[in-house]
């Protein structure tokens, strides 16, 4: 045991078991120029969580640093109180599309399948039950009957579903997304709604970084507002307001234009 007045007892007392994941006094930087300054987060359970903020705020860096992909400066990152490489099980992330080689030669099926690896052990043979699991996923993204298509095939919107079915064979508890809804069509839209609020029924805590303020509210019950630091956390009702929009966006007029927009909504 550590110590009395040991700082591990404050960390451990900051962050408890029951929070999916909190984050505490978080700063990263790139070539000395600070993305992330003393962020402070703690996520409640269950929710779906929006993390929004200007191009540049910091939202896609701090779902990597939350997951280990890249190097902090300071912190310390919490998942159900223990460090993310003793919880990694239970944390499922879904990249930018971006982000990945698509002339990779590999079918639908095994991306998918890949999702299985952490909780199957890296050098065991994906089997007949973990395939089963992953053709499940599928169908639940609407995307089974592609599943022997190589991914270089795949269009924009099936992309990204792939991406959410390999999430969903994780069969994690906290999920990461970043930009889900990024330049999809309005059939992946839909299915990405509906997974959602199927992952919130079951009790899931869902953290996506989302850039269109009209949507905030019809399809998060939870709020972040980033811009380096966090200006603002908390319920969308009481968080999502034209005043904490201004401390995030800096008065931007387009911006503010569609968050007013976006504020009729939760008014209603």
């Amino acid at each position: 045991m550590s110590p009395a007045g040991d700082p591990a007892d404050e960390t451990i007392s900051a962050h408890p078991e029951t929070v999916p994941l909190a984050v505490h006094d978080l700063t990263v930087a790139y070539h000395r120029k600070p993305v992330l300054w003393d962020v402070d987060l703690d996520v409640p359970e269950g929710k779906l969580v929006g993390v929004v903020g200007p191009n540049g705020a910091g939202k896609s860096t701090l779902l990597k640093a939350c997951l280990g992909l890249i190097p902090i400066a300071s912190g310390d990152i919490r998942v159900y109180g223990f460090p993310y490489e003793e919880r990694r099980d239970l944390v499922a992330y879904v990249p930018q599309r971006e982000s990945v080689d698509w002339d990779f030669p590999v079918s639908v099926l095994d991306v998918v399948a890949m999702g299985t690896y952490r909780k199957l052990g890296w050098f065991r043979r994906v089997g007949a039950k973990q395939r089963a699991n992953a053709l499940e996923a599928l169908d639940r993204v609407g995307m089974a009957d592609l599943a022997k298509r190589q991914i270089s095939q795949l269009s924009g919107g099936q992309q990204q579903r792939v991406f959410l079915a390999r999430a969903l064979a994780q069969d994690a508890r906290v999920y990461l997304m970043d930009e889900p809804f990024a330049a999809v069509d309005a059939a992946t839209e839909e299915a990405i709604v509906t997974l959602l609020k199927e992952l919130n029924r079951q009790g899931k805590t869902c953290i996506v970084v989302h850039h269109d303020l009209a949507t905030v509210s019809q399809h998060f019950d939870w709020v972040v507002l980033l811009n380096m630091r966090i200006v603002a956390a908390g319920n969308v009702a009481d968080t999502f307001t034209q005043e904490n929009l201004e401390k995030t966006y800096g008065g931007r007029l387009n911006i503010l234009n569609d968050a007013a927009h976006a504020l009729s909504h939760v008014a209603r």
